[in-house]
């Protein structure tokens, strides 16, 4: 693909999350530099004003007009560029006909879906055709599910550097986070539970702790996620569940079964929110699940929905400012069990708020990666881990403020 005109577009650039992707970019690799890229959405207007909002740099920044339903405009979109980059979501609505377009022209592609059962969809469709086209098809490059699937990578890596194996449970743990709530990753959540009340066959993909392993590896050890409070004996503390979970898990365990189950066939992995010990933690972790429980019981009713949509929760393209994005950050926390019970555990954190700053910093660094690193994974409907493994986990340290260590053994 070195002939094609750019290394990467970035799609949907005039958004609110796209314009941080694009802002990262002309701050990190310039314009026309060591990375050739472009912005694109389908309003010439809006991103001739981003052009200029990026400042001197971007003076000379390419742009691609396309729409998320023209299909003859995709294609040719994904037919200059070696890798898209998508930011355009719900994806179940407007992300279908860009990732054929980029399966069929042998085009990379990654974005920040959380949505399992358009996912799994993906899987169905394009899987077989993307390994045969070279296409690498990456979801799940944000938040959600970065830094807990190439957390795991990290982790095992490290119980295998340091006890020769591997662990055979992972807990990760989210012990504190900071940021504003995201206005798209709302959106996708409202339609996902939409969708969910509405077919049966969606409910079943997101209430499938395998859902999306390949054909015939839809089973395991693991159980479907935390709906409840729980002690966690190994981190000696209350957990609460955690609403990123029924897309985190499920990411982690494909990638276990693209890589050819490395650390075995009963590996289990679960996620939750940590809290802490004694009474009032348990309190809190009480009022955290009734208060998801809250969440999902209104979200599930066409008339509290539109309540919710219009009142309360943050609109697609609207987030944090930048005040609030450079103060946010995440800590979470992985207990990795080994087959004889001793325990590692290590600190995973970002220096942005999740849902925006170091999102669009992951996301832009992915889209990199599958640009300009010399991977060893083929073509197909992929995951973060899978695809990009130990490359993607050396830039999000050096350049997206990652940071992934070892706390002790024990």
């Amino acid at each position: 693909m070195t002939d094609r005109d750019f290394d990467i577009i970035v799609w949907g650039a005039t958004g609110f999350t796209g314009a941080l992707v694009a802002e990262y970019l002309v701050s990190h690799y310039g314009v026309g530099e060591s990375l050739r890229w472009a912005i694109a959405g389908r309003s010439e207007e809006k991103l001739e004003a981003l052009r200029h909002a990026l400042g001197p740099k971007a003076v000379s920044l390419p742009e691609v007009v396309a729409d998320s339903f023209d299909e003859e405009k995709l294609d040719a979109m994904a037919a200059k560029t070696q890798v898209v980059i998508s930011t355009v979501g719900p994806y179940a609505k407007y992300g279908s006909k860009l990732v054929a377009a980029c399966v069929a022209n042998g085009t990379h592609y990654c974005d920040l879906a959380g949505e399992a059962h358009w996912i799994r969809h993906m899987i169905d469709e394009h899987h077989e055709a993307a390994a045969k086209s070279g296409s690498r098809i990456v979801h799940c490059c944000g938040f959600d599910s970065v830094p807990m699937d190439i957390g795991v990578w990290f982790l095992q890596q490290e119980a295998m550097r340091r006890y020769d194996q591997h662990c055979s449970t992972i807990a990760m743990l989210v012990k504190a986070t900071k940021g504003g709530p995201s206005g798209g990753t709302m959106a996708s959540i409202l339609n996902l539970i939409k969708e969910a009340r509405a077919d049966r066959d969606v409910a079943r993909v997101l209430g499938n702790p395998y859902a999306l392993n390949p054909t015939d590896e839809r089973e395991g050890p693991d159980k479907p996620d935390q709906r409840n409070v729980r002690f966690d004996g190994t981190a000696d503390a209350w957990t609460a569940p955690f609403i990123m979970a029924g897309i985190n898990t499920k990411v982690v365990r494909r990638s276990q079964a693209l890589l050819g189950y490395p650390f075995g066939r009963y590996f289990r992995y679960r996620e939750a929110v940590m809290m802490g010990k004694g009474l009032s933690s348990w309190l809190k972790a009480t009022l955290m699940t009734m208060g998801l429980g809250v969440f999902v019981g209104a979200a599930s009713l066409g008339v509290t929905r539109r309540l919710l949509e219009r009142y309360v929760l943050p609109k697609p393209g609207e987030g944090p400012n930048l005040e609030q994005r450079e103060s946010g950050f995440f800590d979470l926390r992985q207990f990795g069990t080994l087959p004889n019970g001793t325990v590692i555990k290590s600190r995973i954190t970002g220096d942005r708020d999740p849902g925006y700053g170091s999102t669009s910093k992951m996301l832009a660094e992915s889209g990199v990666c599958l640009a300009q690193d010399e991977l060893e994974s083929g073509g197909g409907v992929l995951t973060p881990a899978a695809a990009m493994g130990d490359a993607l986990l050396t830039r999000l340290q050096e350049n997206a403020g990652l940071a992934f260590e070892v706390l002790e053994d024990s």
